[in-house]
């Protein structure tokens, strides 16, 4: 294993951020909602399943024939997911603008393309999910159950009132 691919595992050891991973997502939260980075890089942003207070994180979004991701590298244990599903999916995308978003869960059988273009997007996600980006997609549909896919869909396409 690369050295750099064992440091982005130490970061998330045993599947949660450690304290240094959470001072960098806030960060990466930052200047992602501020637009800085490429469009791919957004904040998510979701109330707590148990509190209710709003919860920013960095993501990345992957595209892949018109329509836009998001992957929970960590799997479906993971925070971010948890809550996303006990709001319903409604949810807001901070990208140098405010997107009021749903995400909607794709089913596994749709998820192994979408999962290697996202590893294409997002180089530093190589350490958590265990296929290779270049491997077929076979290999991916092997992890696809471990590793949930939203599609985001805007709040007035899924019939929503935004904010």
């Amino acid at each position: 294993m690369k050295l750099h691919e064992a440091y982005l595992r130490w970061l998330y050891r045993g599947g949660r951020p450690n304290c240094l991973a959470r001072l960098l997502n806030r960060g990466s939260a930052v200047a992602h909602s501020a637009g800085i980075w490429p469009t791919r890089l957004a904040t998510l942003e979701v109330p707590g399943r148990r509190t209710g207070r709003v919860i920013s994180f960095p993501v990345v979004i992957a595209e892949d024939e018109r329509e836009r991701y998001l992957v929970a590298m960590l799997g479906e244990d993971t925070n971010w997911v948890l809550n996303v599903r006990a709001a319903g999916g409604l949810t807001v995308l901070c990208h140098g603008r405010l997107e009021a978003v749903r995400l909607e869960d794709v089913y596994p059988p749709a998820r192994p393309p979408i999962l290697r273009r996202y590893l294409a997007y997002a180089p530093g996600m190589w350490a958590h999910i265990p296929v290779d980006r270049h491997a077929p997609l076979e290999e991916f549909e092997e992890i696809a159950l471990q590793v949930p896919v939203f599609r985001i869909t805007t709040a007035r396409a899924a019939h929503i009132p935004a904010g």
